[in-house]
This record gives C-alpha cells, structure tokens and sequence, in this order.
C-alpha cells in the first residue's frame, strides 16, 4: 500500500479507537468493540501486512473479555456485597427493564437505565428477602461498585489494545 494511504488508514483507524476509549467511559458509544473495529478495519486495509490474525485473535479475546467484564465483575460486586443469586438474577431482569424503560422514554438513556434497574432489582430482591435496608443497601452498592470497577478495567483493556495496535504497527 502506498505511504499515504497507510498513513490515512492508520490515523482513521486511530481516531475510532480513540472515540472507543471515550466510549469505555460514556457507555453510550460501543467502547471496546469500536477499538476492535478500527484495529480490524486497518488490517483488512493494509491486507493484513503488520496487523496479523495472531494479533487480530489477541485483540479479539481482549475485547470478548472486556465487554462482558460489565456483566461478570458487576455480579461479582453484588455477590461480595452480600447479594443472594435472586438479588444477582433481580439485578440483571431490572437493568434489562430499566434499559429498555429508558430506550423509550429517551432512546440514548438506555445504559442509564440499565444501571439504576440493575441496582433497584439488586436491592429490591434483597429487602425483600431479608427485610433489612443496610444488608440490601450493601448489596446494591456491591452491585454498583463492581460495574464501576468493570468501567476502569475496560478502560484499562481499551488502553491495553490500543497498545497491542500501535505496537504491531511501528514493529513493521
């Protein structure tokens, strides 16, 4: 390929995976998948030629991790909050209808909702089941907690394969 248009692919597919790093943060915008995506979309470019598939699997497997890290480490939160399974499973129905509860009421307010139906099911369940408002409070915080922790290490992740992109690149 010819140096300009490798040097445009590259700053393209730069630029998505900076806007996926951002959107690690604003769950808005499909973080890991857009960084995925750009790596993907440079290598199918520049025919596979410095971005190969072991590397294309690496960040495949790093993605795969980081994006369902939003699901397993928020659990994980709510079970080291104290969270009895129901609570868990509460957790996942309420912030799939707080998602879809906000999607109508404000389409791009989905994940918002996610995250407060997935904290009211969490806490629900566990008054419900105890009749204690500290233990389902801490339950509920376990959940958040553990979805906030899920944030950094996706944002870490993110980093981490813009890192793998970079270096594969500059390798030659």
């Amino acid at each position: 390929m010819e140096i300009l248009g490798e040097t445009a692919a590259f700053s393209v597919a730069l630029l998505i995976m900076l806007v996926g790093l951002v959107g690690v943060i604003l769950p808005v915008v499909p973080g890991l998948v857009l960084i995925w995506l750009g790596a993907l979309g440079f290598a199918i470019v520049e025919e596979f030629a410095t971005l190969g598939p072991l590397a294309l699997v690496l960040l495949s497997v790093m993605t795969i991790v980081g994006v369902t890290a939003e699901i397993w480490m928020s659990q994980l939160g709510a079970k080291i909050g104290g969270a009895s399974l129901k609570a868990q499973l509460a957790g996942l129905a309420g912030g799939l209808v707080g998602a879809l509860a906000f999607l109508l009421l404000g389409g791009l307010a989905a994940p918002i909702g996610a995250v407060l139906g997935s904290v009211a099911g969490v806490f629900g369940a566990e008054w419900v089941r105890l009749k204690e408002w500290k233990k389902a409070f801490r339950a509920g915080s376990g959940w958040l907690l553990g979805w906030l922790a899920s944030m950094l290490f996706q944002f870490v992740i993110g980093g981490l394969m813009i890192a793998v992109f970079l270096w594969q690149v500059f390798r030659g």
